[in-house]
């Protein structure tokens, strides 16, 4: 029985294009893999903390020196890296918010990140080849060759941190010029902003039976 824990960071309740696609995958994970369990957060409407000093000291701190903030924030810290380490594999919906991941997003991160438990910067990371599956959204087109080309700063980073120093396996679905319908300064791009959306949620909700299948076994 396989265990999916699945992060969303859209700040919006709806209309969130990220949560969308990253819901598409749920349904067909759980379609596909009925027996499976789904750990949820959603950072926009339940945010973790931020890393603060007493959660970077404390782990420095011998148990019996550790102050009541230490104490609270490594309890804090240690029930997100457990999430974390019982997972099997991983659905990430991040949008990209200023040219980066949201600010939800990266303080996850920080509080999940610890070097040889979760990351490793050397050697074989004790998650690596885990299933993850990363759902982008984009409110303008970052590609090359457009007039953005080069501001992307979320995905090279998340393949990073994720893939490289985490190890995990990643597999990346995007969606971009998700405010077409909203702007009218980009009305011409409405259709290839619905075909990138109809696109996103097709290959999504097969990887997401494929990455089920795969686990099952």
């Amino acid at each position: 029985m396989a265990h999916l824990l699945h992060i969303d960071s859209s700040a919006l309740v709806s209309g969130s294009v990220s949560k969308e696609i990253s819901t598409t995958f749920r349904k067909s994970w759980e379609q596909a893999h009925p027996d499976g369990t789904v750990t949820y957060r959603d950072l926009g409407v339940d945010p973790v903390g931020p890393l603060l000093e007493a959660g970077i000291t404390a782990g420095f701190t011998p148990e019996d020196a550790r102050t009541p903030e230490q104490v609270a924030a490594l309890a804090a810290r240690e029930a997100l890296v457990q999430e974390v380490l019982e997972a099997d594999a991983f659905l990430l919906s991040v949008p990209m918010y200023n040219w980066g991941v949201p600010a939800t997003f990266k303080a996850w991160l920080d509080q999940v990140l610890v070097m040889g438990r979760t990351a490793a910067p050397a050697g074989t990371p004790p998650l690596a080849g885990r299933p993850t599956t990363v759902v982008l959204s984009y409110g303008g087109g970052y590609d090359a060759g457009t007039p953005r080309a080069g501001w992307d700063f979320v995905q090279p980073y998340l393949e990073t941190v994720l893939g490289k120093a985490m190890g995990l396996d990643l597999t990346v679905i995007k969606a971009q010029l998700t405010l077409a319908e909203r702007n009218p300064a980009m009305a011409e791009l409405i259709p290839a902003s619905l075909q990138q959306k109809e696109a996103a949620h097709a290959a999504t909700g097969e990887h997401a039976r494929t990455v089920a299948a795969a686990l099952a076994v």
